[in-house]
This record gives structure tokens, C-alpha cells and sequence, in this order.
């Protein structure tokens, strides 16, 4: 089993150690960092999974270690303070902060926030958000404005391909390549034809022609 990695950046040694012991009997793997330089380092360095953030700190403050974060990767982070501001609260949303945790914490609480927030973005993993439109993989259900929309086979192949290629000029060649696995020879308006279908169910949106060449997935056109 790939145990997952929690990074712990916090200035008090024995907040860190409780913690840490905590993280490593239900089976996670952990590194710590007695300040923000030093906990960048470390995050550079491994492939981390949540980051457990003071905000108070020498060197290098909470609100900063985040923004660098954020810069890189949507890495899910939760604040350990003893700053209780709604203020702070609101500002670490707006950085990107997926829990904020007051000091003192109950450990049990603490876990639980740790379990809820890699389940949100486990799942947040498979679905594909696009504006009004929601394409879960894992059911393979498809949202547009909040109702679903029933699709055939190949049809909800060709919306997760797209979707997950928005912005690109795809070939009719390419799209028949990647959709139906193998190299086609046959009439290239197969693709045409389910793209029509699509484009019906979409009310029109998405999907955009480029002429003389194929078709491209646009996230705006909403």
C-alpha cells in the first residue's frame, strides 16, 4: 500500500513530535519542518500529499509557505493556529487553505480532518469541472447545468477526451485514434456525427469547429 506523505511545519518541537506519532500509527508517512524555508525544502524535495501549516513562524510565515505552495500544486493544506480571526480564517481560504484548525485541537478532531480532506479531494480527483458542465469518471455521469445528460458510449469517451484536452485543435484523425483505440480508415464523419450529437445535448456549447481540420473543446464557451 503507497502510504501517503504529510508534511508537518510547525516551530513547536513537541506540537510536531505529538503530531507526528499520531500520523505514523494510523500508517502515514511523515516529515517535519521546524520553519517555512525549511519546510519548502522538504516539499521540493518529496512528493507530498497535505502539508499541516502554522501560521506563526521565524523565518518564513504560514501565509507565505502557502502562496509558494499554491504556486506549484494544488496540494491540500490545513492550518494549525492559534489565531482564531475570522479574519485569518477568510484569508486562508482565499489562499487556497482546505481546513483551519484552532490550537488547542483534540487529536481525534485533527485526524478526522485529515481523513475528510484527502477524501474531498480523492474524489475531487475524478470529476472534471468546466463551468455548468460535470463529468464524474468514476460513475462516467455527466452534469450540465446541475441535471444530468444521458450519453451513449462513445459519446461520453469523446466529451471526457475533449474535456480533458480543452483548448487544443484535435484532428478528426486524432480524435478517432484516442476514442475508439485503434487507427481507423473508415468515413471521418463518424466523428462529425457524434460530435452533432453532443453539441445538441450541450445546447450548443463547448465544442467548437476548426475548419478543415477537426474540432476544439473551449472551457469559455459557456
Amino acid at each position: 500500500m503507497n502510504m501517503k506523505k504529510i508534511l508537518i511545519i510547525e516551530d513547536e518541537e513537541k506540537i510536531r513530535k505529538v503530531i507526528k506519532n499520531l500520523l505514523v500509527k494510523n500508517n502515514y508517512t511523515v516529515f517535519e519542518a521546524e520553519n517555512g524555508i525549511i519546510g519548502l525544502n522538504i516539499y521540493e524535495s518529496e512528493k507530498i500529499d497535505l502539508v499541516l501549516l502554522d501560521i506563526m513562524m521565524p523565518e518564513m510565515d504560514g501565509w507565505t509557505v502557502c502562496r509558494e505552495i499554491k504556486k506549484k500544486e494544488n496540494t491540500p493544506i490545513i492550518m494549525l493556529t492559534a489565531r482564531g480571526s475570522e479574519g485569518d480564517e477568510l484569508f486562508g481560504f482565499e489562499l487556497g487553505v482546505d481546513d483551519y484548525i484552532k490550537k488547542p485541537f483534540s487529536l481525534g478532531v485533527l485526524l478526522a480532518r485529515i481523513n475528510a480532506v484527502f477524501k474531498k479531494h480523492d474524489l475531487d480527483k475524478n470529476v472534471i469541472n468546466l463551468g455548468n458542465l460535470k463529468i464524474d469518471e468514476k460513475s462516467r455521469k455527466v452534469y450540465f447545468c446541475d441535471n444530468e445528460i444521458i450519453l451513449a458510449p462513445k459519446e461520453y469517451e469523446l466529451l471526457s477526451y475533449m474535456a480533458k484536452n480543452k483548448g487544443i485543435a484535435l484532428s478528426r484523425e486524432k480524435i478517432l485514434q484516442k476514442v475508439w483505440e485503434f487507427d481507423y480508415f473508415g468515413d471521418l464523419r463518424t466523428v462529425d456525427t457524434h460530435i452533432k450529437k453532443l453539441r445538441k445535448k450541450l445546447d450548443g456549447k463547448f465544442i467548437d469547429t476548426v475548419r478543415g481540420y477537426g474540432y476544439r473543446f473551449e472551457e469559455d464557451k459557456i
